[in-house]
């Protein structure tokens, strides 16, 4: 038998493609023509399916040219990411086909994390029970999927689970694999890489219950958030046919985690730099971002933005106010930095990356249409402070980061002598109250309680709502938290609320 995840024909989510009649047409060809080819072996296929005027998120089993049976999903998710409701409507009954000496159940995904399911399965007689996934990573989503959920189940429900999860990247979604066999004692008898896409064999003893194997290392918080940073870039780029990428070096932490990322993503030979200093760069960013390029072997270009700035500045002065604008001449300079890297994008063809992290798009420290432009974010939901600690997971690995880069207090450098501390609290203050009131849903009362100051935590919380506006125009980026903006966290821009 060979098993593919959850909508593995289709790609998940498919959103509103199900509701077209052509796309789910081709769907209901595909299925026919892989169950008229497949001779030798039982196929198990995630796939939408149309049934009596309903559409499913369905599997189907597949052997000897024909269907055996479909199982209809049974637990919709619609919280977080998912808006399964939207489209499907739930199945009813378990579904238990014999297939060779066993009595093979079929779930899907959230199926496996309520009651019903599963039991239904087992007392159907079901020996082996496949859970086919497609199961979004967020830090330390692997732990809860074993210990939280399928090994409690295969223990209480006496009942071997074979837990098959999707690999690779889809808009802000990544899938971090991870897939594994628990015996029906609750134990894991194998584990498959995270973040690869491989072939992983299962041997079952007479009784059903499958003969331990290799368990790989479910890896630890730096290495796998950087891993889905890492494919979800290549899966972003290359599915959406892109065959380079251009990123702004500043010499500052966030593109220097960027270029690396993308650099391990598509290869030195697919990713250029462009440094673009005014008359606030500091030499030192300068020579760390060549520094850096050449370190990982990428092609550089210097534009020097300071004629074009002066140009701006002086037919600006020629009308309006007298006087200037320290806020427009700061976000002058990064909307001057967009156009070159737009011009470039449309010249070469390459996607921009941009680079901003979660800190400074939850408060709105980034310019629209300057440092915001761009076809994909890499670094859209990881915080300032996990920002320094992939730069020193990944230079851990070899050189990819200059040291000076990592140990210098982070600036914009969009006026004199200029700092990030100069606007915003240190960016461990800041990240707790963020995660505090982003993340957790936590009031400002019951982050105060924790210890910050009040005065603080309001004008936090203020800069947050305020750029909502903001971060409805960002470009989309990796999902690594339970609350990124984006698909996760839809506020409204027009509140009353405060």
């Amino acid at each position: 038998m060979i098993v593919f995840p959850e909508l593995a024909l289709t790609g998940y989510p498919p959103e509103d493609l199900l509701f077209r009649d052509d796309f789910m047409g081709q769907t209901d060809r595909e299925v026919d023509r892989i169950a008229a080819e497949t001779y030798g072996i039982t196929v198990v296929l995630g796939h939408p399916s149309r049934s009596s005027g309903f559409l499913y998120n369905a599997a189907s089993i597949i052997f000897e040219g024909r269907i055996l049976g479909t199982y209809h999903k049974r637990k919709l998710p619609n919280y977080s990411v998912f808006d399964e409701k939207r489209y499907f409507t739930s199945g009813g009954t378990p579904m238990v086909a014999r297939v060779g000496d066993f009595r093979i159940a079929i779930t899907i995904c959230e199926d496996i994390w309520h009651e019903g399911p599963v039991e239904d399965s087992a007392a159907e007689g079901a020996d082996i029970l496949i859970n086919i996934n497609a199961s979004p990573f967020h830090i330390d989503k692997a732990r809860e999927r074993e210990t939280e959920v399928v090994c409690e189940k295969a223990r209480r429900n006496h009942i071997p689970i074979i837990y098959l999860n999707l690999v690779g990247g889809q808009d802000e979604l990544v899938f971090d694999g991870g897939s594994f066999v628990v015996d029906d004692v609750g134990r894991v008898t194998q584990r498959g890489h995270f973040f690869k896409e491989e072939l992983v064999r299962v041997e079952l003893n007479r009784e059903g219950n499958p003969i331990p194997q290799s368990v790989s290392n479910i890896p630890q918080l730096e290495e796998s958030v950087y891993e889905a940073l890492v494919i979800g870039v290549r899966d972003y780029v290359v599915k959406n046919r892109f065959e380079n990428v251009i990123i702004g070096l500043s010499g500052g932490i966030d593109s220097a985690l960027t270029l690396a990322i993308a650099v391990d993503s598509l290869g030195c030979d697919s990713v250029k730099a462009i440094l673009m200093p005014s008359r606030y760069t500091r030499e030192m960013s300068i020579t760390d971002a060549i520094a850096q390029a050449e370190m990982l072997g990428v092609e550089y270009s210097i534009f020097d933005i300071e004629p074009l700035y002066e140009l701006f500045l002086s037919q600006l002065n020629s009308v309006g106010s007298e006087g200037s604008s320290s806020t427009m001449e700061e976000n002058l300079q990064a909307r001057i930095r967009g156009v070159i890297l737009m011009a470039l994008s449309n010249k070469t063809g390459a996607m921009v990356l941009s680079t901003g992290n979660k800190s400074e798009m939850a408060v709105g420290y980034s310019t629209l249409y300057g440092d915001m432009v761009g076809g994909f974010a890499a670094i859209k939901d990881v915080p300032k402070t996990l920002v320094y600690k992939l730069a020193r997971y990944r230079n851990a690995i070899s050189s990819a980061i200059p040291k000076r880069v990592i140990d210098r207090a982070p600036s914009a450098e969009l006026s004199l002598n200029q700092e990030d501390i100069d606007t915003l609290p240190p960016y461990n203050t800041l990240d707790f109250i963020l995660q505090a009131f982003i993340e957790d849903d936590q009031s400002i009362d019951s982050i105060v309680s924790a210890g910050p100051d009040r005065d603080l935590v309001n004008d936090v919380v203020k800069r947050v709502k305020a750029n909502e506006y903001k971060r409805r125009q960002a470009a989309p980026g990796v999902r690594i938290s339970q609350r990124a903006f984006g698909r996760d966290r839809r506020y409204p821009i027009t509140s009353g609320f405060d």
